[in-house]
């Protein structure tokens, strides 16, 4: 599935469908972006846990399957499916429309319907990260358009790319044929810049809801290993609460030196802690959650420098239970352990494209069973 949406300034007016879809849609009606009773969607987590409680052995099985197969792929050739997320600066919508008179839509095409997942995981990417790719390819990560299948019909999870766009037309190009390749990608109409990740990841938050009916909605980073069948079990736990973000959370000094990377031009408005919010390389927003912030407008959210404090900053503001996991977090590969990065010497994995060969070549790491024995 490839996905342009345009600059978080302004609203999503249109989505201009490039070819035919069959089997998913974005909403063209704004009750789309109401949250839910929780009624319901508790009894939705609960079905899922029962599901995911009779598959779990099965789901170990096919993870460690799935990622083995390293580069080889088998030929698909169901063609990829584009669809143009356009932000308006007019009207008092939020609505995703599609143009059907420059791009017809199939006859039984139902444009209300979300592809139903239970969680979908948008793995942020850039333009220089194409050995990352390669290396998330070739361990966790399935590099075939039906190994993606197999693992979301296994943990109920979709995993897409995230990356906007640039003006080097070079790059683009590159870009263009690694979609064509591996089909793995969510293509935002954003410019794809570091001090724009704010902005990304609320178009990238607004974007996957618009196309995935999904009980939570999980922001990662490329330099992560991460256990898929683990963070199924995660967000398939009961909950009590229908607005949850999920995360590693910490709080710590802001910083106010413009030489540093962390840098805080609004630090005047934060003191000298920042509050508690989670890890930027990996955490999850509920369906409600997200459903409210796709129904505000973009130009009413304040964007800090950091994406995760900005993300932190809007849960501040909205009533939901911080879960903090640190399995989330880990340091190593543990049998508990759902994801796994360099915490706290780098924002990741240090030197990402070895580090994750390394750690799938370990049994702790790739070939631990799902869940902790009792023994």
């Amino acid at each position: 599935m490839i996905i342009n949406s345009s600059s978080p300034h302004n609203r999503i007016k249109e989505a201009q469908q490039i070819q035919p879809i069959t089997d998913r849609t974005m909403p063209s009606s704004p009750k789309f972006f109401h949250a839910r009773p929780f009624s319901s969607q508790s009894s939705r987590k609960s079905t899922v846990l029962i599901f995911s409680c009779l598959v779990i052995g099965l789901s170990g099985f096919l993870f460690g399957l799935s990622v083995s197969r390293g580069h080889s792929r088998c030929v698909n050739t169901a063609q990829p499916r584009s669809v143009r997320v356009v932000w308006d600066t007019s009207g008092n919508s939020n609505n995703l429309v599609a143009d059907a008179d420059k791009y017809p839509i199939s006859a039984n095409h139902d444009k209300k319907k979300r592809h139903k997942v239970m969680g979908f995981v948008g793995i942020q990417t850039g333009f220089g990260s194409i050995g990352r790719r390669r290396s998330l390819r070739s361990t966790w990560m399935p590099s075939d358009r039906q190994g993606l299948q197999r693992l979301e019909e296994s943990t109920g999870l979709a995993f897409r790319f995230i990356i906007g766009r640039t003006s080097d037309r070079s790059k683009m190009t590159e870009l263009k044929r690694e979609v064509a390749e591996y089909d793995d990608f969510l293509l935002l109409d954003i410019e794809e810049e570091y001090s724009k990740l704010p902005y990304k990841t609320l178009a990238f938050f607004k974007a996957a809801y618009a196309l995935y009916d999904s009980e939570f909605y999980v922001k990662a980073d490329d330099d992560i290993y991460l256990r898929p069948d683990r963070l199924s079990l995660l967000l398939a736990k009961d909950r009590p609460h229908s607005q949850t973000y999920l995360g590693c959370m910490k709080k710590g000094p802001v910083f106010t030196d413009p030489k540093l990377k962390w840098f805080e031009p609004l630090s005047f408005l934060l003191g000298k802690e920042y509050f508690l919010h989670a890890y930027g390389p990996l955490y999850a927003l509920s369906s409600d959650v997200v459903a409210s912030l796709v129904a505000l407008r973009n130009n009413s959210f304040r964007m800090f420098s950091n994406e995760d404090v900005t993300i932190g900053a809007w849960m501040l503001a909205m009533n939901v239970n911080h879960e903090d996991n640190r399995a989330l977090c880990e340091p190593e590969c543990k049998p508990t352990s759902i994801a796994v990065w360099d915490i706290p010497r780098c924002s990741g994995l240090c030197n990402p494209e070895k580090r994750l060969l390394e750690l799938h070549q370990m049994e702790s790491c790739s070939k631990s069973p799902t869940m902790e024995s009792d023994d």
